[in-house]
C-alpha cells in the first residue's frame, strides 16, 4: 500500500507501502510502472497554476490499486478552486477521474517499460470549477532506468472532449537522479498544444523532488514555470 499526502504549496507528503522509488508524481508527465499486484497507493495532493487571469487548482485524493499483474486502477476525487485576478474565489467539486494503466512491455525483455494509461474526466457539474464536459485522455508512457541512479520517463497523448474544439495533445519528458539514499531529484520539459477555443499552446520547465521520510511515507514537491505564452498559460505552477 502507498499513501501520498499533500498541502497547498510546493510540497507533498507521500506514504508508500510498496516500493522505495516513485516515478510519475510529482511531475505532470506520468510513468508506465503500475501499482504492484494487490497493493494500494494513496496520494493526497494540492496543485495549481497562476496566469494573468488568476489562479486555479485542485486539492484531493488519488487512489490506485494493483488489480492484476501490470494493471493499475485509479480513481481521483478532487475539490477545485478558482481565484480571479478581478476578484472573487469559487470552490466546488472538480472533475472526478477514472483510469486504468496497463504495462504491456518490460525493461528486462524489451529494454523499456511501456504502458497505456487511458483516463476519463467526468463533468464537474459547474461552469466555474473544472470542465463541465466529459473528456478522455489517451496517453502512452515509457521509462528507462539505469543502475547508476538515473531514470528517464515520459510520453504523451491527446485529450478528446465532448466539445471537439476543446481537444488538445500533450507530451512530456522527465529525467531523475537518486542524489542521496532518501532523496531523488528531477527535471521536466512539458508541452501542451493549443485548442480551437482560443487556449494557446504552452511549454514549461519544472523541477521536482521526492524525499523518503520512512519506508512507507514520502514527501514530494514540484514547481514549474511556463516558457511559451507564459502570461496566458503558466506564470508558475505547483
Amino acid at each position: 500500500m502507498r499513501v501520498l499526502l499533500g498541502w497547498s504549496g510546493a510540497t507533498v507528503l507521500v506514504v508508500v507501502l510498496a516500493r522505495p522509488a516513485i516515478a510519475g508524481p510529482p511531475f505532470v508527465s506520468d510513468d508506465p510502472e503500475p501499482t504492484p499486484y494487490h497493493q494500494f497507493e494513496i496520494y493526497t495532493f494540492n496543485n495549481g497554476t497562476s496566469t494573468r487571469d488568476g489562479t486555479d487548482g485542485e486539492t484531493g485524493i488519488d487512489f490506485n490499486y494493483g488489480a492484476a499483474p501490470d494493471l493499475q486502477l485509479t480513481a481521483t476525487l478532487p475539490a477545485g478552486f478558482s481565484q480571479s485576478s478581478a476578484g472573487g474565489t469559487n470552490f466546488g467539486l472538480s472533475n472526478i477521474e477514472l483510469a486504468a494503466k496497463y504495462r504491456f512491455l518490460h525493461q528486462d525483455t524489451f529494454g523499456l517499460d511501456v504502458a497505456f494509461f487511458p483516463r476519463v474526466f467526468l463533468p464537474s457539474g459547474s461552469n466555474t470549477i473544472g470542465d463541465n464536459h466529459t473528456s478522455v485522455l489517451l496517453p502512452v508512457w515509457v521509462e528507462k532506468d539505469w543502475k547508476s541512479g538515473w531514470s528517464a520517463f515520459g510520453g504523451g497523448g491527446c485529450t478528446f472532449s465532448a466539445i471537439r474544439t476543446a481537444d488538445f495533445c500533450l507530451a512530456g519528458a522527465v529525467l531523475t537522479y537518486q542524489l542521496m539514499p532518501r532523496l531523488q531529484i528531477g527535471a521536466e520539459l512539458f508541452h501542451r498544444t493549443a485548442d480551437s477555443q482560443g487556449t494557446p499552446a504552452s511549454s514549461s520547465v519544472g523541477v521536482g523532488w521526492l524525499y523518503d521520510l520512512s519506508k512507507n511515507f514520502h514527501l514530494l514537491g514540484y514547481v514549474r514555470r511556463g516558457v511559451e505564452n507564459t502570461e496566458q498559460t503558466d506564470r508558475y505552477s505547483w
